[in-house]
């Protein structure tokens, strides 16, 4: 990281929650907004966690319950373990 790019990080480390959320929003739109400049090969699941994170923050997003989701897990594990 450039010292330019980690006092960005630390600047906004200071922001409220709502700023810091729609700083990251404004940030994944200009990311995704550039569809001229290529990936570099392996950087496609950086594309898809960017597109991710912009559905969750725009709403489209279906979100669960990490509590909820590890339960679950933790149960149909369970399951499996006992067959």
């Amino acid at each position: 990281m450039t010292s330019n790019l980690t006092e960005y990080i630390e600047a906004g480390k200071q922001l409220t929650l709502d700023e810091r959320l729609e700083a990251a929003h404004q940030l994944l739109l200009s990311v995704q907004d550039d569809e001229t400049e290529q990936l570099p090969d392996g950087m496609e699941w950086e594309a898809e966690l960017m597109r991710r994170a912009g559905e969750a923050l725009d709403g489209t997003a279906t979100l669960h319950d990490v509590g909820e989701s590890h339960a679950k897990i933790r149960t149909e594990l369970a399951a499996l373990r006992r067959k």
